[in-house]
């Protein structure tokens, strides 16, 4: 259900014929295979997506993971290929998986698609406060026609983790160096303190973080400077089965709301400009060069993300509701999600879920393209 006086549909929907509502029909396939031999695994996964939206249909399949692992040892293992990291205790945000895609906090189950690359794990089991220690050492090259997305091309870089059980505490500590893309390092921490009540945080520092702004006059330039992003969560499990998850994530990489509102008024002067004129250089321009930084899953600095999801209640058997709310801490907009999940047969899901989206003009969410979306799903796995 679209926002026909929102900036972004003003953006990006300002030359359709008054339509109050889009459809979108999205078939996926996430098809896998390993094969397994004495030491040696081999693992691939594929992604094709196909899709009807305004664009007509289209198509498009992404080699998620193919990677060969070999494990002569309990204690040590070689990954060479493309693969997942999976670094980062967040749920819905991981600030320090530093060689991994974001997640999307609206869907942030969903698979992602891996980098080439090298790593290596061995990991050293003592008897006493310290109990585990696994060392991670990566390599991962860019060039135009291999992980071009990771960063700038022709260039290697080098991660490395350093994993700590200590005292019952999970403790990753992780850094990433080289040319694609800024220095940066951090850290995270899980712990149980009950049975059913775990917490965790985030954290990292960018000492040359880069970003895209837009000037008064509306011309792109960019600054640096040294960026901190943080999360901290919680995970709780009541005795009749409802799990809350809740989570506070400081983005120092994100916009002011000043400086997103320049970015909206120079949306709103475009579009007035093409309602006079009939010229759209200037929204094209912007969707072009400065929509990709401001639009990410989290281009403002504050954002506290809560889901709480009930198996089961009153007894319904394989029925599982849920809710889900994203606040923009910094302009006081959020999203509204309800869903509920329904496994009637075995391997078979149906999902239905409303996105709501609340602020006021100049706001994240209030400058979504759409108010309201209505989303089914269907999902069987085999």
């Amino acid at each position: 259900v679209l926002d026909r006086d929102s900036l972004l549909y003003q953006l990006r929907l300002y030359d359709l014929d008054d339509r109050k509502t889009l459809t979108e029909h999205n078939f996926n396939a996430l098809l896998s295979a390993s094969y397994e031999k004495s030491i040696v695994r081999a693992v691939v996964q594929t992604n094709t997506d196909v899709s009807k939206s305004l664009e007509g249909w289209s198509h498009r399949t992404t080699l998620f993971q193919a990677l060969v692992s070999v494990q002569p040892s309990l204690s040590f293992n070689l990954n060479l290929g493309k693969q997942r990291l999976k670094w980062g205790k967040g749920y819905a945000w991981n600030p320090a998986a530093f060689m991994d895609r974001p997640k999307n906090p609206n869907d942030p189950e969903l698979a992602l698609e891996g980098f080439t690359m090298v790593s290596m794990n061995y990991t050293k089991s003592f008897a006493g406060n310290l109990r585990t220690v696994t060392v991670t050492p990566v390599v991962l090259p860019v060039y135009d026609n291999l992980n071009s997305s990771f960063g700038k091309p022709d260039n290697w870089n080098l991660g490395g983790k350093l994993y700590l059980l200590f005292y019952d505490t999970d403790i990753d500590v992780m850094f990433a160096a080289g040319g694609s893309g800024p220095n940066r390092f951090g850290f995270d921490v899980s712990r149980n303190l009950a049975s059913n009540l775990e917490v965790h945080g985030e954290f990292a520092h960018i000492p040359d973080f880069s970003r895209i702004t837009i000037d008064q006059n509306g011309e792109l330039g960019q600054v640096t400077y040294p960026a901190t992003n943080y999360l901290v969560g919680m995970r709780y499990l009541t005795s009749f089965n409802l799990t809350s998850i809740v989570e506070y994530f400081h983005n120092g990489g994100g916009y002011r709301s000043d400086e997103m509102g320049d970015y909206y008024s120079h949306i709103g002067q475009a579009y007035e400009l093409y309602l006079a004129t009939g010229d759209d250089s200037q929204l094209r321009y912007l969707a072009r060069a400065a929509s990709p930084s401001y639009s990410t899953f989290a281009p403002m600095r504050d954002y506290l993300y809560v889901r709480i999801t009930q198996k089961e209640p009153w007894n319904i058997l394989y029925f599982i509701p849920a809710f889900t709310s994203i606040v923009n801490l910094n302009d006081s907009s959020y999203s509204l999600n309800p869903e509920v999940l329904y496994s009637p047969i075995t391997n078979l899901e149906l999902r239905g879920k409303v996105s709501v989206l609340i602020g006021k003009a100049g706001s994240e969410f209030g400058e979504k393209q759409n108010d309201v979306r209505l989303e089914f799903r269907g999902r069987y796995y085999f």
